[in-house]
């Protein structure tokens, strides 16, 4: 039985990752993805301004540097998922 998960705990898991943590990726890719947009918008509105401009860049990079963390994080979940046999992440619905 090495590298079985018992069925009580691989439910277990299942449902925490189900419940907790798609919920929480999903939130934090939003904010990241808005963080991103929020920038762009800034960017382009205050062309004029150079100050703005590189506020609005730097938000442009904290936004996709969020985005690349979060999926790299949802991708890592998954291998180790996949590594003690358990459910991958599911898609998010009801």
């Amino acid at each position: 039985m090495p590298g079985k998960v018992p069925p009580v705990l691989d439910k277990f898991l299942g449902s925490v990752v189900k419940e907790i943590v798609n919920p929480i990726i999903l939130l934090l890719a939003a904010g990241a993805f808005v963080v991103f947009i929020w920038g762009v918008f800034q960017f382009i509105r205050e062309a004029g301004d150079e100050g703005k401009r590189a506020e609005g860049k730097q938000a442009i990079l904290w936004g996709l540097i969020g985005l690349v963390v979060i999926f790299g994080a949802y991708g890592i979940i998954n291998v180790a998922l996949d590594t003690f046999s358990i459910d991958r992440i599911q898609k998010i619905s009801k």
